[in-house]
């Protein structure tokens, strides 16, 4: 412990003797703790046993199941003589994981009921390395000799901020204790309490914890660096806001009556096409931006490639043999966006195949197994407020405006080649707003028989075993149940 002198001389009658008392002990107590990102044994000791605060994550979550028909076990998929090192592999990835996106905010905070401290509870976020004032700290308690009250962090330190010219700055460490005779004048100290953070990263966490007598809170601290907008001029032009976006493979007849279809509407719109055929063609068109790719990259490396490519605040992605309609009006769908800043994607629906959706109902699961996702066909959650004939949804079918930033941070994964499509979405859960729409709808063109691309088209069963294997690797997965 090391005694400061009075930090403060009030212009009153009274002296006051105010203590500030900095805790050099809690700072070789936390000095292992370099990120608020810990492996369970760690965290645990980031709070004292008193303090009501329960994890909220942990590497030893209760197991899941997937009941019903329909459910795939992934580990019965993994090559045998592969098996563990597969699994070995997966637990440590998941450590490193849990380390990343694991942190002292995310534990759960009992509030203590009816105590004379005032701290703020939500909303506390500073730059990394950033002294900044600590709003709203105080203390309403009833008329003693004296007061004291503590406050302890372990990723940053803490100041009192000079009074004025000539008074010293109390010195940073990871606790502060100070004391007054007066309560007004200890509330003046703390509502010049600093609080600067020793550690940085984009974004992590501290937890204060604030005592007095046998009073004790906890307050999060969001450690934060600030980051900018990214903005599109959308003008007032269909033009300027969307992008239309598609991936061909052998099916040229088929894309260029898509192509005549979308001019038929939208005659001077951009079309970016993506094309992994093995002897690609050159698509004439004005406005249209063909990629070629090397052969047979598969459908996910193409959508990454054509949206790498857009331009506009929003794209519209629809298949080679889609067929425009007077249905397909995207001025509708990007209604629906503009009035719902939070949506990311809004799907419509497919003539032939109708309005397709689905859930995704995901459980994290023990950190040895794995998690348990279940997606179910024809589940909304609510209408979009506005827009009676759209509703939120995990997953929409393959005619969708996406919001192109947004989509971008998601991506899709090359390594599925052939079929997949709900896989973007799986990894789009909890990060991507999505709707479905009836009043929108494009159609579908007949099918034109094409041996070679339907020998590419279809899914082999190295290919399915292949995917649910990616998935209890990927995506931490210990089984699927479709339905």
């Amino acid at each position: 412990m090391q005694k400061m002198d009075s930090l403060l001389q009030m212009g009153r009658c009274k002296q006051v003797l105010v203590l500030a008392i900095f805790c050099l002990s809690a700072s070789v107590m936390y000095s292992f703790i370099y990120h608020y990102s810990t492996t369970e044994e760690h965290t645990d000791q980031l709070v004292p046993q008193q303090i009501r605060a329960v994890p909220s994550i942990s590497l030893r979550q209760p197991n899941c199941t997937c009941q019903g028909s329909g459910v795939l076990v992934l580990k019965d998929h993994l090559p045998k003589d592969r098996y563990d090192d597969i699994v070995k592999r997966r637990a440590e990835e998941y450590r490193k994981h849990h380390i990343r996106t694991s942190s002292s905010l995310n534990r759960l905070i009992l509030a203590p009921s009816n105590i004379p401290l005032q701290y703020p509870i939500q909303g506390f976020t500073v730059v990394p390395l950033q002294k900044t004032l600590i709003p709203g700290l105080a203390l309403h308690a009833a008329k003693r000799q004296s007061y004291k009250v503590t406050l302890r962090v372990s990723s940053g330190v803490l100041a009192i901020k000079a009074l004025g010219e000539g008074d010293q700055e109390g010195q940073g460490e990871n606790e502060i204790t100070v004391q007054s005779t007066s309560l007004s004048d200890l509330n003046n100290l703390l509502g010049r309490m600093t609080y600067t953070s020793t550690v940085y990263r984009m974004r992590t966490g501290d937890l204060a914890h604030f005592t007095f007598e046998h009073h004790e809170a906890v307050f999060p601290i969001v450690i934060q660096q600030t980051s900018m907008p990214v903005l599109y001029d959308i003008g007032n032009d269909i033009n300027y806001r969307v992008t239309i976006v598609t991936k061909t493979f052998l099916r040229y007849t088929e894309l260029q009556v898509l192509i005549s279809s979308i001019r038929t509407y939208y005659k001077d719109i951009k079309i970016i096409i993506a094309d992994d055929s093995l002897e690609p063609q050159k698509v004439n068109g004005s406005n249209i931006e063909q990629y070629i790719m090397p052969p047979a990259q598969g459908w996910f490396a193409g959508r990454n490639l054509a949206v790498s490519q857009v331009t506009t605040k929003y794209f519209l992605w629809v298949d080679d043999d889609f067929l425009f309609t007077d249905k397909t009006k995207i001025e509708n769908l990007v209604e629906v966006m503009e009035a719902t800043p939070e949506l990311d994607v809004v799907g419509g629906s497919v003539a032939g195949h109708g309005q397709f959706y689905f859930s995704l109902v995901y459980e994290e699961g023990n950190g040895e197994d794995g998690g348990c996702l279940k997606r179910e066909g024809a589940v909304k959650y609510q209408p979009v407020p506005g827009f009676p004939t759209c509703s939120f949804t995990s997953g929409v079918i393959n005619l969708f405006l996406g919001r192109t930033d947004a989509v971008r941070k998601v991506g899709f994964d090359p390594r599925l080649k052939r079929v997949a499509h709900s896989e973007f979405f799986m990894d789009g859960l909890g990060s991507l707003l999505v709707a479905s729409c009836s009043h929108v709808s494009i159609g579908h063109q007949p099918k034109i028989a094409n041996a070679k691309y339907s020998s590419f088209r279809r899914q082999k069963s190295k290919d399915f075993e292949d995917k649910l294997a990616h998935h209890f690797f990927k995506n931490h997965l210990k089984c699927i149940r479709y339905g």
